[in-house]
């Protein structure tokens, strides 16, 4: 029996000893993976935020394009629909700065049937986004909110810059406020 412990001491011993260095590599590997793994989830994550960077400069130059080299022939007419695609109505005119020839509103017609008791809005030119589809213009605020809207019939146009500026205020307060 005194020889046979030590024969049994030395294969148990070494078990223990390759099982203890084994589980130790096992929990740095494990270690390893969990690193790995936030690295590219890390790497998603900056890919994402380029993609959506890129994404967004590119429909911003869409916007600049269509918004300042474009002829009031083709806005004329365009539709102006809500985020959720509702329609607002469409353009009907644009009302340009005489002193800078920059176009500040676009009046679109809302509300009526057939044309009939429609009401116009003169809405700040900067609050109309060209859509990504390029068929119609996004203006952040629905139905209800531009039923508030400051607004006119086509037969009391502001027909003078003094009035058109006593409207600017009203109108650029309105539409600044908005989400």
């Amino acid at each position: 029996m005194k020889k046979l412990i030590p024969l049994l001491t030395v294969p148990v011993l070494s078990m223990v000893l390759i099982g203890t260095a084994c589980a130790t590599d096992v929990q740095d590997k494990q270690k390893e993976l969990v690193e790995k793994q936030q690295e590219v989830t890390d790497t998603q994550q900056e890919l994402n935020k380029a993609t959506l960077k890129a994404t967004d400069e590119r429909v911003s130059e869409v916007n600049k394009s269509m918004q300042q080299i474009s002829r009031a022939s083709k806005i004329i007419g365009s539709k102006v629909t809500s985020p959720s695609g509702e329609s607002l109505g469409g353009i009907k005119e644009l009302v340009l700065d005489p002193d800078s020839g920059q176009v500040v509103y676009a009046v679109v017609s809302f509300g009526g049937l057939f044309g009939l008791g429609n009401k116009l809005f003169a809405l700040p030119w900067n609050s109309l986004h060209w859509s990504r589809d390029k068929e119609n213009y996004v203006l952040n605020v629905g139905k209800d909110t531009l039923k508030k809207a400051p607004g006119f019939d086509k037969k009391h146009w502001p027909d003078s810059s003094n009035k058109w500026d006593q409207w600017r205020e009203e109108i650029e307060q309105f539409y600044r406020a908005k989400p």
